[in-house]
């Protein structure tokens, strides 16, 4: 009887545990990557962008893009690896420095981090019926304010073990409701 007591709670727990035992969010590296800069670019983040997901659906890879008033190019890098520091590098020219977005982002207005945006994108109703392999996103200015974009990959009808491409997300960073939906399900035919 108490087996019976004690196992939904065990459970419980486990599962708890699971989900916090995750990769890092792009929130979470941000401050990471504060130690990697100098003081005059902490927090003055300009772009956040992983590569597709692989055996997840939480990107492993991040690239942390800092304001750095002084490098050639006004930005420097760090590229995360499973939550861990593996490269710090002053890229080159970055193309919206001609534009707002090499403007920081107010880090008071960033409400939804990356594991939430991969949770708002999956809940669309297209993707109901489809098995989600990989995510892939960028954290960009947008014209309403800055935006997270998620590029998802569904398995295939024909071949589970292959995905397609079926399209991207476009959700607000402030409040995560849906800018753009640019979903394609007909694709994993």
């Amino acid at each position: 009887m108490k087996m019976k007591l004690y196992l939904p709670a065990a459970i419980s727990l486990a599962v708890s545990f699971m989900a916090t035992a995750g990769e890092p969010t792009a929130f979470e590296l941000v401050k990471a990557g504060d130690q990697y800069v100098g003081v005059q670019s902490k927090d003055k983040v300009i772009q956040i962008r992983s590569t597709k997901s692989f055996a997840s659906l939480t990107p492993e890879i991040w690239f942390i893009v800092y304001y750095d008033p002084n490098a050639s190019f006004k930005t420097v890098q760090v590229k995360f690896g499973a939550g861990q520091e593996m490269d710090v590098s002053y890229p080159g020219p970055f193309l919206g420095l001609r534009t707002d977005e090499h403007n920081p982002f107010d880090p008071s207005r960033l409400k939804v981090d990356s594991n939430r945006a991969i949770q708002i994108a999956l809940s669309q109703p297209l993707l109901k019926n489809l098995k989600i392999k990989a995510t892939q996103l960028w954290l960009e200015h947008g014209d309403t304010g800055p935006q997270w974009r998620v590029k998802l990959w569904a398995a295939r009808l024909d071949d589970p073990y292959k995905s397609a491409r079926i399209g991207i997300v476009i959700l607000s960073a402030t409040d995560g409701s849906i800018l753009q939906d640019g979903l394609h399900p007909g694709s994993v035919d």
